[in-house]
């Protein structure tokens, strides 16, 4: 099974049912196959070949959703890059991956015209809205034609080819390009559409940029089962999100953290009448016991899905909606087709009860870091099986004694406090639990006597006033002496990555 064989599938299945909504248009399953199968064949008359990369800078829309199956049509290997990058680091992309081919959009010609400069592997700039531009490599976006007879030549793919190459955010360092198999996505999008029961009648809501793979994974499942995705580019207008919402009879709403503060925090949501919605799935940052207890209490008929994941394989583990109530900060235990545990810092398999690094086993797992020998190397260790590589998450987690799965932090974030470990997420869990707590983030900041101090970063709802001494003294009460804060900073706002999960990075 090739990638894009998910929409071919659906195409003969149900070829005029809506297969997206973008904004005000509605496409057909029959129309977009129509767009993609018109644009692979232009990738290919431009000279991409089997294995050449296709750079996707695009906000949410067709031209994004047809880019990716197009460029999977044509052989090649589709690059998803969220349209709020800078010019530099487009350049740094488009550079280290030798990207053939750049597809983009006129309202964004301000930084791809700078990483163009910067740049010579790209021989052809697909540009949509723009009839031409100064630089000879720039085209225009092929005009989508009603009957289009035009279809790519077959390049004579197999699962080991490359699919996709996702950059990470490059937090510590410059982004890698995590190298992801035909075999690799097919897998993920089968065993995560699986446990969460995604049907053809489903109706899913996408706020999150299609270059994070949470979000780009709604458009493979959805495509995979034949449901309906509504393609929205942000949750900057939550209120216009919510009217979609109705409008569609959403039934699957994918979020983060961030998303689902800022839905709490509205004041009319109950105005809306959302009563389609059937299941919400939450990943990228584990929630809050206070925000689950939200969440269910406001959406009493949806399914909620804890889980958690990283671009590497994808998706790790989820938990199951009837587990909330017994262990609801679980992040759950692993999906179908893959074997999850914790490690030592010598690599030995540790029992349940136990805190240890997480390793992954499956089909999901990435093929490596692009052209990054030694950063894959520290990733992507020997396994049980001579000859076999599994997933070193580089994330700390707990298991209880049914082997379910509490994320502790990065390895590189657990704060070392006279002499204890502190666990970033759980001092943050307890400052949720502070009624008027909207956004918390906790950090280890350098001490002269205690090596390391927890400092907590603190937005508060409008109409809330605390000082520090009182957050210190409500986690004192909830948590062991050492793990309390010692410093408090009340912020407006929290740094936020193009996800929208809170970046820590320069807090401390």
């Amino acid at each position: 099974m090739l990638l894009h064989e998910f929409l071919a599938i659906s195409v003969a299945r149900t070829p005029d049912k809506v297969a997206l909504v973008c904004a005000d248009h509605a496409f057909t399953y029959a129309q977009l196959a129509q767009r993609v199968a018109q644009l692979a064949a232009e990738l290919q008359r431009r000279g991409v070949a089997r294995g050449d990369r296709v750079a996707l800078f695009l906000d949410n829309g067709i031209e994004l959703v047809a880019g990716v199956f197009a460029a999977l049509a044509a052989g090649a290997v589709f690059m998803p890059i969220n349209p709020l990058t800078k010019a530099d680091k487009l350049a740094y992309m488009l550079n280290d991956s030798r990207a053939a081919v750049l597809i983009t959009s006129a309202g964004l010609a301000s930084v791809y015209e700078a990483a163009l400069a910067q740049n010579r592997s790209v021989h052809h700039c697909i540009v949509a809205g723009l009839a031409e531009g100064p630089d000879p490599r720039v085209v225009r976006y092929p005009e989508p034609l009603d009957d289009c007879s035009t279809a790519p030549s077959d390049p004579g793919l197999i699962d080991q080819d490359l699919a996709s190459i996702v950059y990470t955010s490059g937090s510590t360092g410059d982004p890698k390009g995590v190298m992801l198999t035909h075999l690799n996505m097919v897998s993920a999008a089968r065993s995560v559409s699986t446990y969460l029961g995604l049907r053809d009648d489903d109706v899913i809501i996408c706020v999150l940029p299609l270059a994070f793979d949470y979000g780009l994974y709604q458009l493979l499942m959805s495509v995979k089962v034949g449901a309906t995705l509504v393609l929205e580019r942000s949750f900057t207008f939550p209120v216009k999100v919510l009217e979609r919402m109705v409008q569609h009879r959403v039934s699957v709403f994918p979020g983060v953290p961030t998303i689902f503060s800022m839905l709490m925090n509205l004041g009319t949501l109950s105005s809306y009448d959302l009563r389609a919605l059937r299941m919400i799935t939450n990943t990228a940052a584990a929630l809050s016991e206070e925000h689950i207890r939200q969440l269910r209490a406001l959406f009493p008929q949806a399914q909620l899905f804890s889980m958690y994941g990283l671009t590497e394989c994808k998706r790790v583990t989820y938990l199951p909606p009837e587990q909330l109530d017994i262990r609801p900060t679980s992040v759950g235990r692993g999906m179908p087709n893959e074997e999850v545990w914790l490690v030592d810092d010598a690599g030995r398999r540790l029992p349940n009860g136990s805190t240890g690094e997480l390793v992954i086993r499956g089909s999901n797992v990435m093929r490596g870091y692009w052209e990054k020998p030694d950063e894959t190397a520290q990733r992507l260790k020997p396994g049980p099986i001579p000859g076999e590589m599994i997933l070193h998450s580089g994330d700390v987690f707990r298991t209880d004694a049914e082997g379910y799965l509490y994320f502790v932090a990065r390895k590189d974030d657990i704060i070392k406090s006279r002499g204890e470990k502190v666990s970033p997420r759980e001092v943050e869990n307890a400052l949720y639990a502070l009624e008027g707590v909207y956004e918390a983030a906790v950090v280890g900041v350098p001490d002269a006597l205690l090596g390391q101090a927890v400092k907590a970063f603190v937005v508060l709802k409008q109409g809330y006033g605390y000082s520090e001494r009182d957050v210190i003294k409500h986690c004192v009460g909830r948590l062991e002496n050492f793990m309390a804060p010692k410093h408090v900073e009340f912020v407006a706002e929290l740094p936020k990555t193009d996800t929208g999960k809170i970046k820590k990075t320069g807090l401390a």
